[in-house]
């Protein structure tokens, strides 16, 4: 039993974050990856639960659903995504679709994101059409975790399109495998025993 410092304040103001409510306040123009290779200029019109509503550049609006979406970026950083950003083609080619059912999904724990964070440890993801994103973790929420490219580029990556996550030793940091090995305990920021009223 134990926990890590910090992670509970952490959550408290960064948890309930995220990009669609941001983009819909602030109205400006993101790049937004689409499964199905979709690369798409828009601002964001309404932001609904389940559905965003997309200004898209020279097109209108369209709704799509968020599950659709796996990555987002500002649109200065669009260059340097895609030469960042590079593809397992054994997994691009299976064509995984998005993951509707949040039990078929591939979750990971708060506490390991967490800690390979405060970390600063080097990180392999990999997304459901084979993208993989090398960067150190900037920031997470409930839906979306922030990656920091080669360069200090930050990366929006949808919870809900990611298929695998590595550490540089490509030890498994998935929820299911983490589960049982718990590699968050070897961080400096664990400590054992209950969570104390007065601990951040």
């Amino acid at each position: 039993m134990g926990y890590l410092e910090g992670l509970k304040r952490y959550l408290e103001q960064q948890y309930e974050t995220s990009v669609f409510q941001s983009a819909f306040e602030d109205r400006m123009a993101r790049y937004w990856f689409l499964h199905g290779d979709r690369v798409i200029q828009a601002s964001v019109s309404d932001n609904q639960t389940y559905d965003v509503e997309l200004d898209v550049e020279g097109q209108g609006k369209q709704v799509s659903p968020k599950t659709d979406i796996k990555m987002v970026c500002s649109t200065d950083d669009l260059a340097s995504v895609r030469s960042l950003v590079k593809t397992d083609e054994k997994v691009k080619s299976i064509k995984n679709g998005p993951i509707i059912s949040l039990k078929d999904r591939h979750f990971i724990k708060n506490k390991t994101l967490y800690a390979l964070m405060a970390e600063k440890q080097v990180v392999f993801f990999t997304l459901l059409e084979g993208e993989i994103i090398r960067g150190l973790i900037g920031g997470f929420t409930r839906y979306e975790i922030t990656v920091n490219l080669k360069g200090g580029v930050p990366l929006i990556l949808l919870r809900h399109g990611i298929l695998d996550l590595r550490d540089k030793k490509k030890r498994c940091q998935l929820k299911a495998f983490q589960h049982v090995h718990r590699d968050w305990e070897k961080s400096g920021l664990f400590r054992s025993g209950s969570l104390p009223a007065e601990v951040d």
